[in-house]
């Protein structure tokens, strides 16, 4: 991803961040929507975040024991979702995700879990075949991956309940939990069809199976209850991560009680990591939740800028006679080079012209826009985008399609 691969050229280097704006290494300044792929909803080094480390540095920044603030923050976290009882840190999305999973087998004794084509859950063995955002991997050992490390893993077509009751056919028996996405960030923003979530729960209940929400991106993207409370949704068994560190390494995994209470030392299931949890980071956790709380308009501003973006490219897209759609929600914006309605899955999303999109990338570049160099990320605004930002790109936008139309690459 950083090498940018996927769109050729000279991969984008950065060396400082302020605001809404990343400095490149040649010194200029470009509206960033990459925002570290989702955790500066403040953008760059805010102040409410950026100060006063060395009084904190001061207290120590790693103890390898529970600290006071730790407690504090885990308590925090479920006050603000219900359906966590229980959470366990750990400092990236993929340990949290690959915990929560080793939980869920645990506790109910089964091996197989189910996932969703497109719905990237970190860079561990059962979680890459059929990934979305930067990973391109199969089960194979040419990637480091054998198919041992796949055999108990099942993989649907995201928005698809036949889909699912194909791949589960003859094994609900065995099956451990169903992962998904709840609203999709990594094959571009994808939204849950009406009954797709109702479905995975009923085959999760029928089965006796448990249901895993990664809300690695969407917590706190959507606002405090995250994404489980926008779809009315609440699930066995929830990761966080991104947004929740203010920029430094701080995920998590939690739910109900009993389930959590298969890890040790209550039972018998091991998570570990020397950083989890540690006080550096658990005190920047402390600071965003701060903020937010402090801050009763902030949804509703960034929502706005979310639209006002929206809004701005699909006249763009009108004005140039382009059929694509944009898909919103709250900071988070994303479309597609494909025509026609919004996409529901992976295979659609995988429909989308690389080569317009890499291509539109670099003209973006050249005109001080910075996305991340990849089709399934999207485009996460920060209360930092201010109007005349968004405006800037829309028209970066309008006059770089309208360039790639002349060159007959869209």
């Amino acid at each position: 991803m950083r090498a940018g691969a996927a769109v050729g050229g000279a991969p984008f280097v950065q060396v400082a961040g302020r605001g809404p704006y990343a400095i490149g290494a040649d010194g200029a300044e470009y509206v960033d929507y990459v925002m570290a792929y989702g955790p500066l909803l403040f953008g760059h080094a805010h102040p409410a975040l950026a100060g006063g480390f060395d009084a904190l540095a001061r207290r120590g920044t790693v103890f390898g024991s529970t600290h006071p603030e730790e407690e504090r923050l885990a308590e925090r976290l479920c006050a603000a979702v219900p359906s966590v009882e229980r959470v366990r840190f750990t400092s990236t999305g993929t340990e949290a995700v690959m915990s929560a999973v080793r939980v869920a087998r645990a506790f109910t004794a089964r091996p197989l879990l189910l996932r969703f084509g497109g719905n990237y859950h970190g860079h561990f063995d059962a979680a890459l075949h059929g990934a979305g955002a930067s990973a391109s991997a199969g089960g194979a050992a040419h990637v480091g991956i054998p198919a041992s490390a796949v055999s108990d893993v099942a993989v649907a077509r995201y928005n698809s309940v036949a889909d699912m009751d194909r791949v589960l056919a003859g094994r609900s028996a065995s099956l451990a939990a169903i992962l998904l996405e709840p609203i999709v960030g990594n094959m571009g923003l994808v939204l849950p069809v009406p009954g797709f979530l109702d479905g995975v729960f009923e085959r999760a209940r029928t089965s006796g199976a448990l249901v895993i929400f990664d809300e690695v991106i969407t917590w706190l993207r959507l606002g405090l209850g995250g994404a489980q409370a926008a779809v009315a949704q609440a699930p066995d068994l929830t990761t966080f991560g991104k947004v929740m560190g203010g920029g430094l390494p701080l995920a998590a995994f939690g739910g109900r009680a009993d389930v959590m209470s298969v890890l040790a030392p209550e039972g018998a299931v091991f998570t570990g990591g020397t950083f989890s949890g540690n006080p550096l980071s658990v005190a920047l956790g402390h600071r965003v939740l701060d903020f937010i709380e402090s801050d009763r308009d902030l949804y509703r501003r960034l929502d706005g800028a979310g639209r006002r973006l929206a809004g701005g490219l699909r006249a763009a897209f009108a004005d140039l006679g382009f059929d694509f759609a944009v898909t919103q929600l709250g900071s988070m914006v994303d479309f597609k080079f494909r025509r026609g309605p919004a996409v529901r899955n992976y295979d659609e999303a995988r429909e989308a012209d690389g080569q317009a999109f890499a291509a539109y990338y670099h003209a973006m570049r050249e005109r001080g826009i910075l996305l991340a160099p990849s089709a399934n990320e999207l485009m996460f605004l920060s209360t930092e985008h201010a109007d005349a930002d968004i405006d800037r790109t829309v028209a970066a936008a309008h006059d770089s399609l309208r360039a790639l139309r002349r060159e007959g690459i869209v």
